[in-house]
């Protein structure tokens, strides 16, 4: 059973001058696996970041149906919605979204706080230090984020997504900020942390050289996957 189903999805936005509506996605259909890693590419404003939203149920199509583990989610409740975005879907965003007056630990732990059960504290630290360590950043679990490198706190992003053990991560131009040689240190991260967890990865970004280290691309070309 694949992981996510989008079954000719559209999206539409009201143009605040005119009220018309414009049109973002069209009749978008994309299966992902469990365990795939895939990069939708395309120009700026060809709907990719609304695509990743409707993806991680932070947004809703005006058409189409969204089959997320087998449950749809046009029939979910908003609370049941919720639940399901903190247990099984992690995000990195362009910008790492790191609050600064948390230590990197505590930014690790943020999403536990979001889960209807919460999990046992120790245990929960134990969890982010294995992280910290895989990334090479135990030893920075008590610093705040200003005393970190660009790239450091990227990598603490991406294991902020993995704290709650999720089905799916979406990653939101993650390396966007960075300059090229950790883009590319970051990008082979996260595909090494999703193919040792067999969690999937969807990857937006405009860098082909980053979305090539993907096992599928698709390109988001006037609203629709080509």
């Amino acid at each position: 059973m694949p992981l996510i189903e989008l079954r000719n999805v559209s999206k539409a936005y009201r143009d605040p001058g005119s009220g018309e509506a414009v049109p973002v996605l069209r009749g978008v259909s994309l299966t992902i696996e469990a365990g795939q890693s895939l990069a939708i590419v395309g120009p700026s404003g060809c709907g990719k970041s609304t695509l990743l939203n409707i993806l991680g149920t932070l947004d809703e199509p005006d058409e189409g149906e969204v089959i997320f583990d087998g449950e749809s989610i046009r029939s979910a409740s908003p609370a049941r919605i919720s639940a399901l975005r903190s247990e099984k879907i992690g995000f990195i965003f362009q910008l790492h979204h790191l609050l600064p007056q948390c230590t990197v630990l505590e930014n690790v732990l943020l999403p536990t706080l979001a889960l209807a059960v919460k999990p046992d504290p120790k245990v929960a630290q134990e969890q982010a230090m294995e992280l910290l360590k895989i990334v090479d950043l135990e030893h920075r679990a008590g610093y705040k984020p200003a005393q970190l490198s660009g790239g450091e706190r990227q990598r603490v992003a991406v294991i902020r997504a993995l704290i709650n053990q999720p089905k799916l991560v979406l990653a939101d131009e993650p390396t966007g900020s960075l300059d090229e040689a950790n883009a590319g240190k970051l990008t082979d991260l996260m595909v090494n942390l999703v193919e040792k967890f067999g969690i999937s990865l969807v990857l937006v970004t405009h860098q082909s050289v980053q979305a090539e280290k993907m096992i599928s691309l698709f390109t988001l070309h006037d609203g629709k996957i080509v």
